[in-house]
């Protein structure tokens, strides 16, 4: 079947296609400002602010499924109206749609959070993620939404560019030491998508590792296994700072695993500090 990857050139987008591409599926891609790899995917330009371009690259395509890993941010128009759009379309065309979504929808008032827990953002990205979220829910009764939390690779994620770069003192800032998630390795959360893909499962699912670390303890980890020295790290504590924003909010995936082939490592495991 093919599968068009809206988001194709991110950090998720560009593992979801390498995993196709090494099984031999068929997929398309979308970019914004420019393509990525012609030998990756057939690659089209979209805005997905525009429903009526939306819309039509979706026609032309014609997909089986589509994947939206795209986040605008706390851009409204990209991360909520942008996912509104893409679900009419594919609820319009009879597209299978797996949206992914983020633990930014919690506010971490009560830590630990399962498939069956309604989102209560307290920033303006989770309620763009929440308000994405309902509407493909809405639009999309067959769809599967997916919450994610950290994304770590093997050296090219936010986090760990942000650890090296903070050890090497070429950013200013801290990791805090106050602010838990349960990060999830890139390998097994693209896995873990095309299987969602691949199926007819819908509702929510919880896509993030067993082990609950602080952005602190992430970095640490990260440090030690790129043989860096980890005390120059710096650290903070985010409610000392009064920053906008949850603290603790532990995506409980043990639901969602029940049902996949693909095992979720948890970062212990996957930085090599099991």
């Amino acid at each position: 079947m093919t599968v068009l990857i809206i988001g194709g050139g991110g950090f998720l987008g560009t593992k979801l296609l390498r995993e196709a591409r090494a099984k031999d599926w068929d997929t398309a891609a979308t970019f914004h400002s420019r393509p990525g790899d012609p030998a990756a995917a057939a690659w089209h330009q979209l805005d997905i602010r525009d429903p009526v371009r939306v819309e039509a690259v979706l026609t032309v395509v014609a997909p089986h499924a589509v994947i939206n890993v795209t986040s605008g941010g706390a851009d409204w128009k990209v991360t909520a109206d942008g996912s509104i759009h893409i679900a009419m379309a594919t609820a319009k065309l009879g597209i299978r749609l797996v949206h992914v979504s983020s633990d930014a929808v919690f506010s971490g008032s009560r830590v630990h959070y399962d498939e069956t827990c309604a989102p209560d953002p307290i920033t303006p990205y989770g309620a763009a993620k929440a308000a994405a979220e309902t509407a493909v829910r809405l639009l999309c009764p067959d769809a599967a939404v997916a919450r994610t939390s950290l994304i770590i690779g093997n050296g090219q994620s936010e986090h760990e560019r942000l650890a090296h770069a903070l050890i090497a003192g070429t950013r200013q800032g801290v990791l805090f030491t106050d602010d838990v998630r349960c990060p999830v390795h890139v390998d097994d959360l693209a896995a873990a998508l095309w299987e969602l893909t691949r199926s007819d499962g819908a509702g929510l699912f919880h896509l993030a590792g067993p082990d609950a670390l602080s952005r602190y303890d992430l970095g640490v980890r990260i440090a030690r296994r790129d043989g860096l020295d980890a005390s120059r790290l710096p650290s903070g504590r985010r409610a000392d700072m009064r920053l906008p924003g949850p603290l603790d909010v532990r995506l409980d995936s043990r639901a969602t695993q029940y049902g996949l082939a693909t095992r979720l490592r948890g970062a212990r495991e996957f930085l090599g500090e099991a």
